[in-house]
């Protein structure tokens, strides 16, 4: 939700009126809405940007926000180089805070009901061939041939990842009981605490076994509880080590892009499409809200179908 610019004002740097709605707004989003800490800390910030760009123009009370506030805050930060992108985030931002102002009655119009989002630019997520995702868990493997237990477990994490398409935050909050090899599927918690059952296929299936029976009981410490993924030191499995394990393993692939683990997603989804899968199950399987950011990889599918007949039809 944000690029690390949001947060350009504090709670404590506002007006005491602003910065009490501010608190008010945070409890909503991490009580009523349940969002994921990371969600609210970017909520949190986009909206602290507004209410400071509004207290400099010296509106004190929320209710007297009104669509010129809200656009000048956008073109301002048109001004400093601010993506497309975040600003289309930010104007969502905007237009869900006017709105829980009218709903709690401290605001009689939502300012924030005409806004206008920049259109955001679209880029193709970069994703790896069918031999290159084959690679890349080869490469994990080999260097597993010791038998180590971080070693089993990066073979894992990369079959599972490639296998679901789950997204890294889902992997590593993952626990043992989640897992059902009778049926071949995982229970996945999502985004805003969404439950959803992913399958995953024979490859995956051996990888978790192995790091289950010969990996994870050498390395797990007290504290560990029922995490699936432990660290070096036997607890919980931290994001970033996920993140390092791909673009390292990604780099022993010759040519391969630099993807981490959301490129694993981008791949998985990309790859199911071109293996025959309609969209309404991939949506499903990656857990998106809408069908609208499954469709991404129709497009991502359709140009490397353009780039394998440029390089092969000899009348291209």
């Amino acid at each position: 939700m944000t690029d690390g610019g949001a947060n350009e004002a504090g709670q404590d740097m506002l007006p005491e009126p602003l910065a009490r709605v501010l608190g008010d707004y945070e409890r909503h989003l991490t009580s009523e809405r349940d969002l994921t800490g990371h969600s609210v800390r970017a909520y949190v910030g986009d909206i602290a940007g507004l209410l400071d760009h509004a207290a400099r123009l010296g509106i004190t009370d929320v209710a007297e926000l009104d669509l010129r506030t809200l656009r000048s805050w956008l073109a301002k930060q048109q001004t400093t180089g601010r993506s497309r992108t975040t600003l289309a985030r930010r104007a969502t931002a905007a237009r869900v805070f006017t709105g829980w102002l009218v709903r709690t009655g401290r605001a009689g119009t939502d300012a924030g009901a005409l806004l206008g989002s920049p259109k955001a630019g679209r880029h193709l997520p970069e994703v790896l061939r069918e031999d290159e995702a084959r690679a890349l868990v080869e490469a994990a493997a080999a260097l597993a041939d010791d038998g180590s237990p971080v070693g089993l477990r990066d073979v894992a994490v990369l079959e599972l990842l490639y296998a679901t398409g789950i997204r890294v935050g889902e992997l590593c909050g993952l626990d043992v009981d989640d897992l059902d090899f009778d049926r071949h599927v995982v229970r996945v918690l999502g985004k805003g605490r969404k439950e959803r059952t992913v399958p995953f296929g024979h490859p995956a299936a051996a990888a978790l076994t192995r790091w289950l029976q010969a990996g994870r009981p050498r390395l797990a410490a007290e504290g560990a509880g029922g995490a699936l993924f432990l660290g070096a030191r036997g607890k919980r499995l931290d994001q970033r080590v996920v993140r390092s394990l791909v673009h390292a393993r990604i780099a022993d692939v010759p040519g391969a892009p630099d993807i981490g683990p959301h490129g694993l997603r981008h791949t998985a989804a990309t790859h199911l499409l071109e293996g025959g899968a309609d969209l309404r199950t991939v949506q499903e399987l990656l857990g998106h809200a809408s069908m609208s950011t499954t469709q991404i990889y129709t497009h991502v599918s359709s140009e490397r179908l353009r780039k394998a007949y440029l390089q092969a039809h000899p009348r291209a």
